[in-house]
């Protein structure tokens, strides 16, 4: 058994994960089936479940940079492997912003390395000077242009019940996405990652090319851990840990389950495992609250603060599709 794997903690680059050896579940079968429904998709998960790093994994797969995918399964699919030129924004960045002015900052911050490259004005809006990155990349290449936008929602979730600020920022950011929508046939693939679904805050409002598939069945374990992930990718890890604890890797497993499961994204969805924590598991040679200490759910715990929920009152609740659906600023409870 090997002892020295070396795990996947931190460490959000596909790329370097894979020059660095590191522990891969293999989900590109799944991402190279998500690029091939619909040029426009969005992917909803809770912090600490491998969003950044499948949006890292489409980077590199656009870039066409084939010999990372060597051994995986994404090589069985994919044919053409064409070079496009990426934009990749990762926008935890924005976070905590205050003003309309500052958070234009932030995005002109995050554009600058493309600004700077292709000459584009920095005393447009974010959105224009996206725009003119993208048609700019588009006629250098001769090539379509993929944009990848992680945390979409980050600069928005800690004024949600700040009326008057939020409607600032949004305008800031419906401003940047309405970008997208404008230059759809400059664009081949464009990959929105959140915590919350894109409805909720009504800055796509111009996007109505979207597909969300955060709670569709054949995509519900496109990031965490599945069961039969667990048994087989993992089983070394399993079997490792449970030397640890001096138990059984069958006992150890069960342990595992009862500690990190019972996430399901689709109504037909397999068990999932939290990813972050299992890898910190399995690095540590512990079983820890590993998720809550680094991915305290902070917009939930804020909604509940607001509508003053009583956790002791939702034992047994059933919510339907519905109420996952409602506009945040329209919650009721």
């Amino acid at each position: 058994m090997d002892v020295n794997r070396k795990y996947p903690v931190g460490i959000q680059t596909f790329k370097r994960l894979r020059e660095e050896g590191r522990v891969y579940v293999d989900k590109t079968d799944l991402m190279w089936r998500a690029q091939a429904i619909s040029p426009f998709i969005f992917l909803s998960r809770p912090r600490r479940f491998g969003k950044s790093l499948l949006s890292t994994t489409f980077a590199s797969f656009f870039r066409a940079e084939k010999e990372l995918f060597e051994g995986l399964k994404v090589m069985e699919l994919e044919e053409e492997w064409v070079r496009y030129p990426v934009i990749h924004l990762d926008l935890s960045m924005t976070k905590g912003e205050k003003s309309a002015e500052s958070l234009q900052d932030s995005l002109t911050f995050l554009l600058s390395s493309y600004i700077k490259e292709y000459n584009i004005p920095e005393a447009l809006k974010p959105g224009k000077m996206l725009a003119a990155i993208i048609q700019k990349l588009y006629e250098m290449h001769k090539q379509q242009v993929v944009v990848i936008i992680d945390e979409y929602d980050a600069p928005l979730l800690d004024v949600l019940h700040e009326s008057s600020l939020l409607n600032e920022l949004r305008e800031v950011m419906q401003e940047f996405y309405q970008t997208l929508k404008a230059s759809e046939a400059m664009i081949r693939f464009c990959f929105i990652t959140g915590i919350t679904k894109f409805s909720q805050l009504s800055i796509f409002s111009t996007i109505n090319n979207l597909t969300n598939i955060s709670m569709l069945p054949q995509f519900s374990a496109i990031c965490g851990i599945t069961e039969a992930e667990l048994e087989t990718t993992l089983a070394p890890d399993v079997a490792l840990l449970a030397e640890t604890y001096e138990e059984t890797p069958e006992q150890m497993h069960n342990r595992l389950k009862l500690r990190y499961d019972g996430y399901h994204f689709a109504e037909r969805s397999e068990d999932i495992y939290n990813p972050f924590s299992l890898f910190k598991a399995f690095m540590l040679q512990k079983i820890s609250d590993y998720w809550f200490e680094s991915g305290t759910p902070t917009f939930l715990i804020r909604q509940m603060q607001h509508f003053r929920t009583d956790i002791t009152s939702m034992e047994e609740i059933h919510a339907s599709a519905l109420d996952f659906d409602r506009p945040t600023e329209a919650m009721t409870d």
